[in-house]
C-alpha cells in the first residue's frame, strides 16, 4: 500500500527561557600526541547493553594538525572534533559589519532574498562587497525587553568553529535591528533533501556519512568547545548541506553552554526544542542534559534511513521503526526511494540498532555522542568492505 504524503515538519516549541544554573557534563579530556595520531581520554565504559560499541579510545581520523589540551582555548584539529580554523583566518564572530553594508547585501531585506524563517526571525541571503555571500538572521522586533534568544547564539556561536558547524561570521545590533550572519550554506537542508525537493532522492551512503557528520558536531559540542554545549534543537531542518553533501549543524537560538564541572550533572531550565525530538527525560524533570541531545540524534538516525517525519501519520516514527527492528524487520523502516543490497540491510540493521539505544527512556542507558560517532564510523566502513568484497566476487566470476 502507497505510504500517504508526509506531515507537515514539525513545529519549535519555544516556551519562555528559563536562567537556572545547574549545568551538565563531561570530565577534563586529555589528548597524547603521537607521531600525528590523536587518543581521546573519555569515558571508556559502555552504557548498559551496548555490548558492540568500540572500547578503544582511539578514533580512526584524518590528522590535520595537533595540540595538546589545557586550561587555554583547545585548538585540537582532527576531522570529526577539531576546529576549522587555520592561524590566519578570522575567529569566529571577528566580522565587523555596518546596517548600510547589511541592507545592501540584502537588497534592503528584499522578499526575493528571502531564503528562510524560524523562531528567531527571517533568514535572507545577502552578498557583501567583496562577493562573499551569506546569510543573515534577523530577529524578530520585540519591544517587551532584550532579546535573550539572541544574545544566547551569539554568545555560543562566538566559542565555535569546527568544520561540521555553520560557521560565525559576526553579528550586529543596531537600533532595533538584532542581525547574526553567518556563511551561507547552498544546498538546503537535510530534511528538503528527504523530501526530494531537489529532485534527487539521497543515495544511503550519503545518509551515513551526513549521519557522520553530525555526530562528529556534536561531540565537538559536548566534549571539545571551550564550555561544553548542548544545541538542544537537533533535527533535520537545522541540518544544512554542501555542494558535496558535508552536512553542518546550525541554529543555536535554543543551545545552552554547561559546566566543566563533572560534578554538575543537569541544567534546570524550561522546555525548549522541536516537538518529535524532545527527550522524554526532559520533558518530565526540566533537567536537560547532553544526553538530551543523543535522544534527538536517535530520533534523526530513523529519519535518515526512513525518510519519515518523526510524526508520521499521528503515530511516533521512531517507535514504529524500533518495533521493526526488535522483531526482525529492519528491512521495513527502509525508504522507498532506495534500494534494498546485502550491504545497506546490514548498515541499516546497525543503524537502527544504534538508534535504539540512543532513545532509551533514561540518560543512563544512552551512549555518549562520541560514542555514536565511533560506532557509525565502523558501519561505515565494514559496509564498504561488503561492498568491496561483493564487486571482487562478481569480478572473479565474470573472469572464468
Amino acid at each position: 500500500m502507497a505510504e500517504s504524503p508526509y506531515l507537515t515538519p514539525p513545529q519549535s516549541h519555544d516556551e519562555s527561557a528559563s536562567s537556572s544554573s545547574t549545568t551538565s557534563t563531561t570530565a577534563p579530556n586529555k589528548i597524547l600526541t603521537k607521531f600525528f595520531s590523536l587518543c581521546f581520554s573519555g569515558e571508556t565504559t559502555s552504557p548498559r547493553g551496548i555490548s558492540d560499541f568500540p572500547k578503544s579510545n582511539s578514533f580512526p581520523s584524518e590528522i590535520s594538525s595537533s595540540s595538546s589540551l589545557n586550561s587555554e582555548k583547545k585548538v585540537v584539529n582532527v576531522r570529526g572534533y577539531g576546529s576549522s580554523k587555520s592561524s590566519e583566518q578570522t575567529p569566529p564572530g571577528g566580522m565587523t559589519f555596518t546596517m548600510a553594508q547589511i541592507k545592501k547585501a540584502t537588497k534592503n531585506f528584499s522578499p526575493s532574498n528571502r531564503i528562510g524563517q524560524g523562531a528567531f526571525g527571517m533568514v535572507y541571503k545577502g552578498k557583501l562587497n567583496n562577493g562573499t555571500v551569506v546569510a543573515i538572521k534577523r530577529a524578530k522586533k520585540d519591544d517587551k525587553g532584550p532579546n535573550l534568544a539572541f544574545d544566547n547564539e551569539v554568545s555560543t556561536l562566538e566559542r565555535i568553529d569546527h568544520l561540521n558547524l555553520v560557521k560565525f561570521l559576526g553579528f550586529l545590533d543596531h537600533d532595533n535591528e538584532q542581525l547574526i550572519i553567518v556563511e551561507y550554506i547552498s544546498n538546503g537542508t537535510l530534511r528538503e533533501h528527504l523530501d526530494c525537493v531537489y529532485g534527487k532522492p539521497l543515495d544511503f551512503a550519503s545518509r551515513l556519512d551526513i549521519a557522520i557528520d553530525v555526530a562528529h558536531a556534536i561531540t565537538y559540542l559536548h566534549m571539545y568547545a571551550d564550555q561544553p554545549i548542548i544545541h538542544r534543537d537537533i533535527k533535520a531542518a537545522n541540518i544544512l548541506l554542501t555542494d558535496n553533501l558535508r552536512a553542518k549543524v546550525a541554529d543555536f537560538g535554543f543551545a545552552r553552554l554547561t559546566s566543566n564541572d563533572a560534578e554538575v550533572t543537569h541544567v534546570v531550565t524550561e522546555i525548549k526544542g522541536t516537538v518529535g525530538y524532545l527527550d522524554p527525560e526532559y520533558l518530565i524533570t526540566n533537567q536537560l542534559t547532553v544526553k538530551s541531545d543523543v535522544y534527538s540524534f536517535g530520533i534523526l538516525l530513523v529519519e535518515l534511513v526512513s525518510g519519515r517525519y518523526p510524526i508520521h501519520e499521528r503515530r511516533q516514527t521512531s517507535k514504529w521503526a524500533i518495533k521493526h527492528f526488535t522483531e526482525g524487520n529492519s528491512s521495513m523502516v527502509l525508504d522507498p526511494k532506495i534500494s534494498q543490497s546485502p550491504s545497506i540491510n546490514f548498515a541499516l540493521e546497525k543503524i537502527l540498532k544504534l538508534a535504539s539505544k540512543c532513545l532509551c527512556n533514561t540518560k543512563q542507558g544512552r551512549p555518549t555522542m562520541k560514542q555514536c560517532a565511533q560506532y557509525l564510523w565502523t558501519i561505515r566502513k565494514d559496509s564498504k568492505a561488503m561492498v568491496s568484497k561483493d564487486q571482487n566476487n562478481v569480478s572473479g566470476l565474470s573472469s572464468k
